[in-house]
């Protein structure tokens, strides 16, 4: 179908007045369609709203993805529409324990899924990071609150990531006398410490 036919079904069966102008935005990646619009456009194309959608990330698109609405959502989750249309427009998640667990079941999502849905792998990063840097048995809760996961799993994970970033801080300052930047090792391994922790909880 041409953009332009495209146009027209959204106009004749949905009442949308698109122009084919926009479908090529769509299409393109340079705008996106609505809740609304979405919906109508996998009617036209004869498909299902998710399969119009690359891998979902935001909490629109998780949501979008298994054709939920945004009342059916926060009813799932258990807090008013309002409430839950601010988090998602600002892509940032306020939730507490319980309602963060029943998201991640009501949009099936898995821990890694459900952090970067709520805006907040860069503070999990944070935490990781002062956690391998110092006591990590001290971080296990602030992350615990963050994430779906079992304490001993966690501990587990946050004592290896540990040990890893020590063992190589100890091998630079052995490499100290012979390498002129003795930080390397530790800065690339605190750069990347989000992917350590998900490749240790995922081996666990």
């Amino acid at each position: 179908m041409a953009p332009g036919h495209v146009a027209y079904g959204l106009r004749a069966q949905y009442g949308l007045h698109i122009s084919p102008e926009t479908v090529v935005q769509w299409e393109r990646g340079l705008s996106a369609p609505g809740t609304r619009e979405l919906t109508a456009l996998a009617g036209v194309l004869w498909c299902a709203p998710h399969d119009l959608l690359t891998e979902a990330t935001t909490l629109r698109e998780h949501r979008m993805a298994r054709g939920l609405s945004p009342d059916d959502l926060a009813r799932g989750v258990g807090m008013d529409a309002l409430s839950y249309v601010r988090m998602e427009e600002s892509g940032r998640w306020r939730g507490n324990e319980r309602q963060t667990a029943a998201l991640a079941e009501v949009l099936e999502l898995g821990p890694r899924e459900l952090l970067k849905a709520t805006g907040r792998d860069a503070e999990l990063g944070n935490l990781l990071r002062d956690a391998v840097k110092a006591r990590w048995r001290a971080y296990v809760r602030p992350v615990g609150k963050m994430l779906p996961m079992e304490r001993a799993q966690l501990e587990d994970v946050l004592e290896e990531l540990h040990s890893q970033y020590q063992s190589r801080m100890v091998a630079t300052l052995a490499w100290g006398a012979t390498t002129q930047d003795t930080g390397e090792p530790g800065r690339d391994f605190l750069e990347q410490i989000v992917d350590h922790f998900w490749e240790l909880a995922h081996a666990r």
